[in-house]
Order: structure tokens, then sequence, then C-alpha cells
């Protein structure tokens, strides 16, 4: 711990502190200046830099190692509470070989040219959803339109029947805080394993009716799947369908939310993409590195790492990537990396993650948030956010995002 640069009682990273959460960009700006790769209280090496975040996602000296490293954290028992069981099994936390089987199965739902075939649907369930509210001249931009695009898109890639969807527009989006770097208390962890318990017990039951009766959808096609003789076990199925669902909608989600709110916060830019709808793919990749929906990925070290930034990283310690840092890296972006700027050239943020856990959505993501906040620019281009100084930001970390977007036309 480099005591002499942390004032006591003011650590420089505490991540689920209220004013981290509000604005957590000035935090990032001290580690990476004070102390680039940091070691938290619990023993996490947290990178900062560009450089290093980059390294450490593409590196095969790190790899996810899930169950070693939350048994680590918990203690022995803790693979026995079903929320953990259920993380073991996702693709996002398994290490060759079980990751390359895994994602070999899902990979082709999400083709360049399956997503970019889906163009026109996104088209229509956007302007479905404006319709819905065009006339109330006030909505909240996330429940009411944020939200329903993704989870619609997922629900149909996945084959959940239309007439069960709507509890998944209203089920609540608490599970951002399994991702987080500080320790789930034991009521949380009983919460999550409630959620868990009850997402196995749905999709159980679909994969039983996707068996009697296929469907051009991704669950029969992992129910389906013979991939080299390797089907997915139920809980495997089940682990990783929770793990789509999620991801498939969350971040999406804070995307579309944040971009807006960076957006109306900057009135010069969003004069700009009004005047200019061309620049909105430009835009989006701008508002990843901004405002980056995730804001961090973990790794684990899988031998002794010599030099990380300067340290040395014992074998099995976590290695925090803070993406959203990593983003506003003066190093990579020297032109005043904490404006937004829709015109800016060369963005590659880190947001989707990198090496062989780049996030699979990636294109799907920035299509969805493209034709959302494009269309509604065009069809509601007086809408204000009511308050873009003080937004209700959600209580979680990894997964950045508003609980509330209140706008009004």
């Amino acid at each position: 711990m480099n005591e002499q640069v942390q004032p006591a009682g003011d650590p420089l990273f505490n991540p689920l502190a209220p004013d981290f959460i509000r604005d957590p960009y000035p935090h990032y700006e001290r580690l990476r200046t004070i102390d680039p790769i940091h070691v938290t209280p619990f023993g996490q090496f947290v990178a900062s830099r560009h450089a290093d975040v980059s390294l450490v996602m593409r590196d095969k000296r790190f790899g996810k190692d899930f169950v070693e490293r939350t048994t680590r954290r918990y203690g022995p028992d803790i693979m026995n509470e079903p929320v953990f069981r259920s993380m073991g099994h996702w693709m996002l936390q398994a290490d060759p070989p079980d990751h390359t089987r895994l994602r070999g199965l899902v990979v082709k739902a999400f083709t360049a040219r399956r997503v970019e075939d889906m163009r026109p649907r996104i088209q229509e369930i956007v302007d479905q959803t404006i319709d819905a509210v065009i006339d109330r001249g006030q909505m909240d931009l996330i429940e009411d339109f944020a939200f329903r695009l993704p989870v619609t898109v997922i629900c149909e890639m996945l084959g959940i029947p239309e007439d069960h969807r709507e509890v998944f527009y209203k089920s609540s989006r608490d599970g951002g805080r399994l991702l987080d770097p500080v320790p789930l208390s034991p009521e949380e962890i009983a919460k999550g394993n409630q959620a868990n318990l009850m997402a196995q017990m749905y999709f159980q039951q679909l994969f039983e009716l996707r068996r009697r009766s296929p469907g051009d959808d991704l669950i029969t096609q992992l129910v389906q799947a013979e991939e080299d003789g390797n089907k997915l076990t139920n809980e495997e199925l089940t682990a990783n369908i929770i793990l789509l669902f999620g991801a498939g909608h969350e971040t999406t989600v804070n995307l579309i939310g944040n971009g807006l709110l960076a957006l109306h916060r900057n009135p010069d830019q969003l004069a700009l993409l009004k005047a200019r709808p061309d620049l909105i793919t430009n835009a989006i990749e701008e508002f990843l590195r901004y405002d980056s929906s995730v804001q961090m990925t973990g790794r684990v070290t899988l031998e002794e790492i010599d030099d990380l930034g300067g340290k040395r990283v014992p074998k099995g310690e976590s290695v925090l990537c803070l993406l959203g840092s990593a983003n506003r890296d003066p190093a990579v972006y020297p032109d005043r990396p904490d404006r937004l700027d829709i015109t800016r050239p060369n963005v590659r943020p880190l947001s989707f993650g990198g090496g062989i856990h780049f996030c699979l959505g990636a294109q799907l993501a920035r299509i969805e948030a493209e034709i959302a906040i494009a269309t509604l620019l065009r069809r509601l281009p007086d809408l204000r956010i009511d308050d873009v100084e003080n937004p209700e930001w959600r209580p979680t970390f990894v997964l950045r995002g508003l609980k509330r977007l209140p706008a009004s036309w």
C-alpha cells in the first residue's frame, strides 16, 4: 500500500462511495497519476492506465480462475450458494477449454451478418416505443425508452414468448452488484440466490418447451447444440442464458441512458448531432469512451508477473481493469480526454473488454444505441431532460447507469 499518497480516511479507490458513483473520473485521474497499479484493502491490484488495462485483458498469463478467486474472497463454502454456482458456469468467468466450448456454441447467433439483419426490427421496436409515449409529453428515458428496446431484442433472440415478457420489462435491475469488487453481504447473497433460482425455474420450463416445439431462436439452438459431441449440461445452459439475458440488455440500457445524458450535458454536441445525423456512428464510440456502461473487468494472474506497471504481482492475485479510466487516459487521448467530442478521431474504447472475453454482443449494442438515439433526436427534437445536473445513478460501480432519467417535450 502506498501509505504516503493516501490521506487517512480518503482511500484512492472506494468504488461504492456516493461521490465515486456520481462521478468516478476525477478519482481515476488521481489513480493514474499517483498510483497506477493500486492495491486495495481486499488485496486486489487495480490497473487504471490504458496500456496496463490493455495488456491484462489480452495477455495469456491472466485468466479468470473464478472458483479459486471466489473461494479466496468468501471462504470454501461459497460455491454452494446458487448464485455463485451459476456464475461459475458463465462463459464470462470461464478459462479455456471451457470458455472456448461455451462461446463456440453461442457465437453463431451474434455474427456480423445476423446482427446487421436485425436493423429493421430494431428500428420498428424503437418507433413503437416512441409511439406509445409521444402524446404524453413526458417519459422516463430509462424505463420507458432505453430499457424496452434491448429487453425486447434479447427476448426475441432467446425465443421468450411474447406473453411472458411483461415480467422481464418489470424485472428489477439489482443484479449489477454481483459484479462489483466490494464483497457482497449475506443479505445481498440471499437476494441474488432468490433471483437466480427464479430465473432457473423459468428457463428450465422454456428449455422443455423448446425441446418439444423448436423455434428459430438461440435457446432452441443451444438445446440442440452438438458441438464436437459437447452438449451443454442443463446447469451450463441455464447459467449462460441468464448471463446472455443480463448482458444482453443491462449494458445497452446504460449505453443509451449515459449517452443521452452526456449529450444533454453538452448542448453544443447535441446541436451538432441533430444537425449532422451522419455522425451517429462515431458518436456512439465516443459515448462508450466518455462514460462506459461497464467500468471494470477483472482477471487473475495465472503465474507470477514480474512487472505490471512497475509492480510485482504474485500468482493467483486479482487484477481489476478500470475500463472507464483507460478510456480517458491522456496517453491515448491527448486532446482533452474529459471532454465529450462526437467528432473525435480514432476512438477505440475498451468498454467491450478485450482478448478472448471481448463482448459477443458489442456490434448489437452499438446498433441498438445508434438507432435508439438517432430516432429519438429525430422524432422528439425538443426533448429536454428534467435535471441534467443531479441525475439518480444506480448504486453499482461495474455496471454504470442511471436509475431514472425523466424528460419532457
